[in-house]
């Protein structure tokens, strides 16, 4: 069996182990502290959204749920299921553009070339992007009350 020299990185060298463990440490810590930072940064982010017509904005939170909604005065001049598709739509929007504001901020924060990133991303994506803000909007339509 081979025997080790101290201070010459072998595995039984414990200066080389306390070298590795102090660097590992220091990745944890900056892991930490990204995280950190990209959970606060995600949990003020808001975003506002208006149809092309002006006819509605609507603004989302940081979890896609609906805020806020504004209605144009044009709303008056137009069918009431019409006012209903283009809230959804916009809601729709504004959550979509949150789904890219919320990508950004993992990339600039924890990166998504991680695993944790990756899973981050991931899981941003299908609450906002591919879920529906209210039910299945897909096949949305005003019966009338």
């Amino acid at each position: 069996m081979e025997s080790v020299v101290p201070g010459t990185g072998g595995v039984l060298d414990p200066d080389g182990a306390l070298e590795r463990l102090a660097a590992w440490k220091g990745r944890i810590d900056k892991l930490a502290a990204d995280t950190r930072a990209m959970s606060e940064r995600l949990e003020q982010l808001r975003v506002t959204a208006t149809d092309s017509n002006g006819l509605t904005e609507v603004t989302v939170d940081s979890q896609g749920v609906l805020v806020d909604l504004r209605l144009g005065q044009r709303i008056q001049r137009v069918a009431p299921d019409v006012v209903a598709r283009t809230i959804m739509d916009t809601v729709r929007d504004a959550r979509r553009q949150l789904a890219d504001r919320s990508r950004e901020i993992i990339d600039d924060t924890v990166g998504t070339g991680s695993a944790a990133g990756r899973a981050i991303a991931e899981r941003v994506e299908r609450q906002l992007r591919d879920a529906d803000p209210i039910g299945d909007g897909s096949d949305y339509q005003h019966s009338g009350w």
